[in-house]
C-alpha cells in the first residue's frame, strides 16, 4: 500500500504492460458499494431481478448507443455484484466514419435478462468525441456504473449515493478456450451461488 492525499491506498492490480483501449476481450467484476444485495436474488439456481438489477441490465445493453467500439459479451447480474465480458472493436469507429458519420439508433428490441449472451444490436449513436478516438475498458465501466447509479439512486430518492465499489477486476482474455471457459462461468454463476466468494 502507498499514501495518496494522506490515505493509504492499494496498489493497483491493472496490468501496467497493457493498455486497455486495446482491441480485445476482457473479464469484469464489478461489487456494489460494501457487497450490499443491491439487484435482487438467487432462487433455484437463477437470478430474480429488482427494479435496481433491471436499471443495471439495461444500462449494459444501452452501452452501445455511447460507444461505437464497444462490443457486448456474456453478462450476468448477481445479488451484490456483476460479471460481464467487453470486447473492444476499432474497425467500427471507422467503419462508422465511412459510411455516415453517424449510426441511427438503436431500434431493435433488447434482452433484458439478468444473463445473456446472444447478439445485441450494435448499431450506436456516436458523438463526433467518439469518432476521434477509440475508448476503452475504463471508461465503458466509469459509464455503466455512472449511468445505473444516477438511476438508482433517483429510484430510491438517494442521490449522490455511491452504489458500486470504487474499483473492479478485470483479466485479459488471452485465447478463445479461455473466453468460452468465463463465458460458461458468467452464465453459470447464479446455480453455484452458494458456493460463490460474495455470497454472504
Amino acid at each position: 500500500m502507498h499514501k495518496f492525499q494522506g490515505k493509504f491506498r492499494i496498489e493497483t492490480a491493472r496490468a501496467k504492460w497493457w493498455d486497455y483501449n486495446s482491441e480485445g476481450s476482457y473479464f469484469i467484476t464489478i461489487c456494489t458499494k460494501n457487497k450490499e444485495h443491491l439487484f435482487g436474488y438467487v432462487k433455484d439456481g437463477e437470478m430474480i431481478l429488482n427494479d435496481y438489477g433491471k436499471i443495471v441490465s439495461e444500462c449494459w445493453f444501452d452501452l452501445p448507443n455511447h460507444y461505437c467500439n464497444i462490443v457486448l459479451g456474456a453478462f450476468q447480474i448477481m445479488p451484490n455484484h456483476i460479471h460481464c465480458i467487453v470486447g473492444i472493436d476499432n474497425s467500427k469507429i471507422i467503419d462508422a466514419v465511412v459510411e455516415t458519420g453517424l449510426k441511427p439508433v438503436c431500434t431493435k428490441p433488447v434482452c433484458t435478462k439478468p444473463v445473456c449472451t446472444k447478439p445485441v444490436c450494435t448499431e450506436s449513436v456516436c458523438t463526433d468525441d467518439n469518432l476521434k478516438k477509440p475508448h476503452g475498458v475504463f471508461e465503458f465501466i466509469r459509464a455503466l456504473k455512472s449511468f445505473s447509479s444516477r438511476r438508482i439512486n433517483e429510484k430510491r430518492g438517494t442521490k449522490g449515493v455511491s452504489n458500486w465499489q470504487e474499483r473492479f477486476h478485470d483479466h485479459i482474455i488471452r485465447n478463445e478456450s479461455e473466453y468460452y471457459r468465463i463465458e460458461d462461468y458468467i452464465i453459470n454463476n447464479p446455480k453455484k451461488w452458494n458456493k460463490d466468494c460474495f455470497f454472504k
